[in-house]
This record gives C-alpha cells, structure tokens and sequence, in this order.
C-alpha cells in the first residue's frame, strides 16, 4: 500500500469513528442539561411592566429590551410564552433573542440555569379618530414545563397627528393645538403672510425638514402650554435614552432675509441641527426682527441661536448644549435680559462656546457694525475655561463694537481694573472653597449623562443667587420662565432658586 492509500485509509476510518463518536458526545451533552419540571421555579423579569410611552399612531415605534433571567439550579423551559390578545391581534410585537415571536415560534424556549435571555418588544399603535393620547396595553405571559405562569404588563400610548406635507403659507395661517402635527417636509412661510402657532401646539419634524421663514412666525405660547418644536421620533433609541434627548433629529427654524417681526414667546425648540438661525436683513432695518421671550433653545448639533445685522431682543430664555455657539452675533442690535447661556455638550464633534460675537461677517469679511450687544441679569457659562469669544475686525477700526455685560454670571476672565465693558460681574471660575460652585455645578440637579437629562435651575451656593439687579427684574421679567417670583432678591439667569422648605 503507497503512502498515498495507507493517508486515505486513517482518514476514512478517522471520520468513520467521529461519526459513530458524534451521537454519543450529543447525547451526553444532552443528558447534562437538566430541566425543571416544577412550578415553584421561577424566572426574574427586569421590569413587570414594560412601558413604551407615547408613539405616533400607525408608526412602528423603536423597539424597548427587558430581560429573562434565570435564577435556579435548572434549566427552565417555556412550553408556551404568548400575548393575551393574541399575538396576531396584539398592538406588540416582541423578538426572543433576536427571533419573532409567532405562532410557530411560541414554543420550545429556554434559558439554561443562571443564564438570561433577552426579549425585544415594539408597537404600532392603530389611528383613531382622537385628540388625546389613547392607552393601550397587553400581558406576554411565559408557562414553564413546570406549569408555572408568570406575565409581565406591555404599555403604551397611541397620538393621532395630522400630517403635513410640503406646507407653503402664502397668507396668514393659524395652527391651534388640537392635535400635534407631523412635519415630513419643510413648512415654508411665504413673504408677506404670518404663520401663528397657538399656546400649546405641537410640531413633530422628520429628520430633514424645517421651518423656513419669508414672512412673520408669531408663536403664542403661554405659561403650562408651551408651543413645541422637536423630532418626530418618539420612544427611546435604547433602553432609558430617548431620541428627543439627541441633537439633529430635524432641522431647526430659518428666518429668512425678508422676515420681520418675528415673535416666539414660551416655545421649546430643541434636538435639532440648529436651533434658530436669523439671516441678514435684505434691506437695512431699524425694526426688531425677532422677540425671544420666555423660551427654550436646547441640544443642537450646531449653533442654537444665531443672529446676523438685526435688532433682537431676547428675555428669560434658556439657551443651551449647542455643538456650535449656544449664541453667535454677527453684529446688529441685540440685548439679553434674564437669560441662562450654557455650553455643556457631551457629544462628539462639538468645538463652539456659549458666546461668540463678532462686527464682521463670516462670509466674506466684511464690517457688521455692532450697535450693541447687552446681556444684563444673565449667565454665560460651559465646560471650557473661556466660554465668551468676542472679535472686533482689525481691517475696520472704525466699525461699531459696543458691548455690555452687567449683573452677570460670565465664564471668561474678567479685567483687573473696571471699564465700561463690564458692571457688577461675577468670573464663573473654578473654585477651590465650599462656599460657591461654578460652571455645571452652578446648576442643581446635577446634569444626569446616563439619560442626558439637564437641569438648569440654580443650586443655592451659585454666585448667580441674589446678585441679579433688582430694578431689572422688576422691570422686565417678575417671574422667572416657570413662573416664579423673583422677589426683591432675584438671580441671575433665566430660572429663580427656590429653597427647598426643610420639615
């Protein structure tokens, strides 16, 4: 026998031996793997009720993940898991380990001892002819061999909307608050006419729209019915992080060249590529172009408020989390009273600063006299150092360049000496004492980075509690943007501390 025949032989019988050898390894395998049979062995839930929250009607929502745990000394096997209302009537619809569950796959799972398994469950939510969010709700009940059932609650709540498509205002209009609106193009705003969002509206934009401006925006909100600008993505991207909390999830708003007497009171514009973008005047202008008050900008992937040759006038506003400048001036007229400017963006690619202010044009350099730029009653601050960046133009020495900070809170360093740039300011700075905070820490709760949820109401050893200018406030905004009296002692910024009654 060659050399040749004698390998072919040993490998012939070689696969020969493992293949009578294969079923028995199996079936020891097998034979190790021991099942409960009893109904006291349970499994642990990571929730027993799994709530999917508001989700727009007839929109698969994202999907939500709990887990299946099993805690016992034997594997335990599902003889059925299945859904009350019947998986083929049911709202839910819920992967195992990455399979669907159908009525062909209902069967025949299991989790070894000590492991888990991971369920994944979504709803699409039929319209119904309502106003108001409507709940629905079902049971994923799980029967072991052992004949033990245990359920766990699935909950949500469906919105019907009304959807607009491709929205051109051409005279005046008025969106109430009825129901919320989805957005799935650009509404445009023609010159000449005036869109009016009524107290309490809210717009739901698909990623790639915006509200673009020719004309006049007016939107009405009041104190308790914000008019809302988001997303139209509802539910959570993953498990406790919600895509409302992600920047650019839609576009932002667009003042154009031609727009004029723009007036946003008690609005939320937040989570989109910018926040509001005011162009350069077509014509040159004495009018004010745009009145912020009462409002919050927030969680932007560039600048939230931005403002070019215009007379603004911006009060009791939160302007906040922008991956650009939270506020960029590019000359005009423009004052800020009782505002919270604050620069802590936590994702990547951001390189702005709470505050950049230039009397030139980015552009093409040309002089944009700075009439004034005034920030009175507010906080300027962020993670950096330095947070406030103004440039005057060397090529123009001559251009405009007036600016005030006065009974403000500023993260920037401030001169040795006074001068007219500065009045009765506080450096928010690093402080190595227990007697005040600075910078994130000014603010009370702490910012939660998990859920990205940010508070920016005051903590109580903030330098900006009790140091604002009292005739100010008095004369502008008694109330904070929550409705909170100020008092004869207000703070700085945008939101009043409001000591915590200790029994």
């Amino acid at each position: 026998m060659t050399s040749t025949h004698l390998r072919a032989f040993v490998c012939h019988r070689l696969l020969w031996m493992l293949l009578l050898l294969f079923p028995l390894s199996l079936t020891s395998c097998l034979d190790d793997v021991e099942y409960s049979t009893s109904p006291a062995d349970l499994v642990f839930f990571s929730t027993d009720t799994l709530r999917l929250d508001t989700v727009i009607s007839g929109k698969p929502s994202s999907y939500m993940t709990m887990k299946v745990y099993n805690p016992n000394g034997k594997a335990i096997r599902f003889s059925d898991i299945n859904l009350e209302c019947g998986i083929e009537n049911s709202p839910f619809k819920v992967n195992i380990d990455g399979e669907p569950l159908t009525e062909l796959t209902r069967t025949a799972h299991e989790i070894n001892s000590k492991d888990s398994m991971f369920i994944n469950v979504m709803v699409n939510i039929p319209e119904e002819d309502l106003d108001d969010p409507y709940a629905v709700s079902d049971k994923l009940t799980f029967t072991t061999e052992g004949g033990a059932v245990q359920k766990v609650v699935l909950e949500a709540a469906g919105q019907t909307v009304i959807n607009l498509n491709g929205l051109r205002v051409s005279e005046n209009m008025t969106l109430d608050a009825t129901r919320p609106y989805q957005i799935g193009d650009s509404i445009v705003v023609e010159k000449g006419a005036v869109l009016t969002l009524a107290a309490g509206t809210k717009l739901f934009f698909a990623p790639d729209a915006s509200l673009i401006v020719h004309g006049s925006l007016h939107v009405e909100g009041e104190l308790g019915k914000t008019v809302m600008m988001r997303g139209n993505r509802l539910g959570n991207m993953f498990d406790g992080q919600a895509y409302d909390r992600i920047p650019a999830q839609w576009g932002g708003v667009v003042l154009r060249e031609t727009s004029t007497d723009n007036r946003i009171n008690f609005a939320d514009i937040h989570s989109g590529m910018f926040g509001i973008l005011l162009c350069p005047p077509a014509d040159a202008t004495d009018e004010t172009r745009l009145t912020l008050e009462n409002s919050i900008v927030h969680n932007t992937m560039h600048n939230a408020l931005e403002l070019h040759a215009s007379k603004v006038r911006v009060g009791n506003s939160q302007i906040t989390n922008a991956g650009g400048n939270c506020v960029t001036v590019r000359g005009g007229d423009v004052t800020f009273v009782h505002c919270t400017i604050a620069r802590f963006y936590v994702f990547t690619g951001g390189n702005g600063v709470a505050l950049d202010f230039t009397n030139f044009s980015d552009t093409d350099g040309s002089p944009l006299p700075l009439k004034n730029l005034t920030f009175t009653n507010s906080i300027i601050t962020g993670y950096a150092s330095d947070e406030v960046m103004g440039l005057r133009a060397e090529k123009y020495p001559n251009t405009e360049f007036n600016y005030l900070f006065d009974h403000s809170l500023v993260n920037t360093p401030l001169p040795e000496t006074p001068d007219e740039h500065w009045r009765s300011c506080f450096q928010d700075k690093e402080d190595s004492t227990e007697e005040n905070v600075s910078r994130q820490h000014n603010f009370s709760p702490e910012f939660d980075l998990h859920t990205l949820f940010f508070s920016f109401r005051l903590n109580e050893k903030s330098k900006a509690v009790g140091n604002a200018d009292p005739a100010v406030s008095a004369a502008t905004y008694p109330t904070d943007l929550l409705g909170q009296p100020r008092g004869t002692a207000p703070d700085m910024g945008c939101y009043q501390h409001v000591p915590e009654v200790k029994e």
